[in-house]
């Protein structure tokens, strides 16, 4: 069963610093490694990692892993760093495949950090540089050294990166697509031959018109129903999920997973019900509402998941009320995307509390507020986030749904 809150601040360990990450992509939509969105308390980048093993050891334990193929791999992190970061001779000892240093557009480029850049790269650090402007000379010397080169397309400008491409070929470069903010951009993007890709993408719905829900969707929506009326027993639910054999055979596979760390094995819908309650059963058939056909990226599941269980886990944290309400309304605060669909249109088809709807569509109301709140944690804005909460609160609450969404993401691989 899930931890709550207040267990897992009692459990996990409380870091001085805010981590979100943010995925990069290759062509096929995969992801291959993560961007480290990192504060410590001084509102740094990464002087916060200097004398501090613990979070060097979440952060390699947690914040670089991933799930494919019904596996945990650990994928490399690319780290934002300094000037002072660099030239001060103390940077810790990175393990160098789990890490890729992000070198600013804003450095001072020196002769004296050219040759640190160009030390690191001889000691195997793999570097990337960002904010590259092509009308500023200070970068060239740094074209020869690093590895990966991030390119704002819309700093730069759609129409005027495929000249700018031509100019970069003489250079053994990966080049990364930054910003990329919808389908379309990342067609033309594709076109153009980049290798990586990073951006907001994935967030948006391509809608498709007079679109319904259909297949097995429409029984676990039947689901839904059935358990929002107050008379709903254990057999009428599973009376439902019964016209869907294949659907009910997984949810119980999930149910006796380790996720959920049961004595002994649950039979039937009906028994998971009365052992587990309505409410845990109801988040499983949300988690398969919302698990993804082979033409959508995991991206997109793992995220759903992860902001599910950070809204809930907030709402425990506040002592909100309805914590499953919080949870189902961030799990959902991406179909649109996944069944491409407008929210509106979707949402006339999802059997949901009016104040959920309200939270999906105009981010109102407690469920709303929360959502807005894990939006901007993960898009690393922590100088949003609300005062009513501790800064580490937000970072355990984030970790642990990390984890998580693993863990879930394994047994519905396996189910």
């Amino acid at each position: 069963m899930a931890s709550t809150g207040s267990q897992i601040m009692a459990d996990e360990q409380q870091l001085q610093v805010l981590m979100a990450r943010q995925p990069i992509y290759t062509k096929s939509q995969d992801v291959v490694a993560f961007e480290l969105l990192f504060r410590d308390t001084d509102g740094n980048f990464v002087e916060g990692l200097k004398d501090e093993d613990a979070t060097l050891g979440v952060l390699l334990g947690t914040y670089s892993s991933i799930t494919k193929g019904g596996a945990v791999q650990s994928l490399p992190c690319f780290l934002k760093v300094t000037d002072s970061f660099l030239l001060n001779n103390d940077v810790p000892e990175l393990p160098k495949q789990n890490f890729v240093l992000e070198i600013l557009g804003h450095s001072d480029v020196t002769p004296e950090f050219i040759a640190r850049v160009k030390g690191l790269a001889q000691q195997g650090y793999r570097l990337a540089l960002a904010d590259y402007d092509p009308r500023d000379p200070k970068f060239e010397p740094l074209l020869n050294i690093v590895h990966v080169l991030k390119l704002d397309i819309q700093l730069l400008g759609l129409d005027n990166i495929p000249a700018l491409l031509q100019r970069l070929r003489t250079y053994q470069l990966e080049l990364l697509a930054d910003k990329v903010e919808t389908q379309e951009e990342f067609r033309r993007c594709l076109e153009m031959g980049f290798a990586l890709y990073m951006g907001y993408f994935l967030s948006k719905p391509e809608a498709v018109k007079g679109k319904k829900i259909t297949g097995n969707k429409v029984v676990l929506l039947e689901l839904l129903t059935e358990m929002q009326r107050p008379s709903a027993t254990a057999q009428s639910i599973e009376q439902i999920a019964l016209h869907d054999p294949a659907l009910t055979y997984r949810i119980l596979r999930v149910v006796n997973s380790a996720a959920f760390n049961l004595k002994r094995e649950i039979s039937s819908l009906s028994h998971a019900i009365s052992l587990l309650g309505i409410d845990q059963i109801k988040r499983w058939v949300m988690l398969f509402l919302t698990s993804t056909d082979k033409t959508k990226p995991d991206e997109l599941t793992r995220n759903m998941l992860v902001r599910g269980r950070f809204c809930e886990l907030l709402a425990e944290m506040l002592g909100r009320n309805e914590p499953i309400n919080h949870f189902i309304v961030g799990l959902l605060s991406q179909l649109d995307v996944l069944l491409d669909m407008e929210m509106e249109d979707l949402l006339s088809q999802v059997p949901l509390q009016q104040d959920m709807k309200d939270a999906l569509v105009g981010r109102r109301g407690s469920c709303g507020e929360l959502l807005q709140q894990v939006e901007h944690y993960e898009r690393g804005e922590f100088e949003q986030l609300s005062r009513e909460l501790d800064k580490p609160f937000y970072e355990v609450a984030y970790r642990h749904s990390l984890n998580w969404a693993q863990q879930v993401m394994l047994a519905m691989q396996q189910a």
